[in-house]
């Protein structure tokens, strides 16, 4: 009797442990790693980041924010880029620098002049929750350019790349601006 009184109580320890780890991972945070050159030099191949699912609950997300997202076509996939355009802007793309409502953005983010436009090429106008995202090694990202990826709406955003947690050489809360 005693064994299965103390089997019952590592049965429900066991279960309050996985319902919190769900909770949080659904609501709170999330672990996520780098593949790929696209944020470089910012994030690298083999970073793990821990991604805040909880800001955008409470306010928008602004220009230059990494965020991360799923990636539409392939499950367990996610994305991780800059937001460059707010609802309601018009971006455009010409001669590699990167226009918001006619003006040029101002932004030391890309690694090098943009070689191709993509569908910015044109101006894109962002409807109410529409963001345009690019990655920062610009010539070596698919974002918002690229028709597999085009414009994310809020709901499409995951949360913001919050902290590094590996390497541990370069642990620390992940700089925005």
């Amino acid at each position: 009797m005693k064994i299965l009184r103390e089997l019952c109580g590592w049965l429900v320890y066991i279960v309050i442990i996985v319902a919190i780890t769900f909770l949080i991972n659904t609501f709170v945070g999330q672990r996520t790693h780098v593949k790929g050159s696209s944020m470089e030099p910012h994030l690298s191949e083999g970073d793990n980041l821990i991604v805040d699912k909880i800001s955008y609950r409470f306010r928008d997300p602004e220009r230059y924010e990494i965020v991360v997202f799923p990636y539409q076509f392939e499950s367990n996939t996610f994305y991780i880029k800059r937001i460059i355009g707010l609802p309601g802007e018009r971006v455009q793309i010409i001669g590699g620098f990167i226009y918001i409502d006619g003006e040029r953005l101002h932004e030391d983010y890309g690694l090098a002049v943009m070689e191709s436009a993509g569908l910015a090429a044109d101006p894109i106008q962002l409807m109410r929750d529409e963001y345009f995202v690019l990655g920062d090694n610009r010539n070596h990202s698919s974002d918002s350019r690229d028709p597999s990826v085009g414009v994310l709406n809020r709901s499409d955003l995951l949360g913001r790349a919050w902290l590094r947690i590996w390497p541990l050489n370069q642990f620390g809360v992940i700089p925005h601006e």
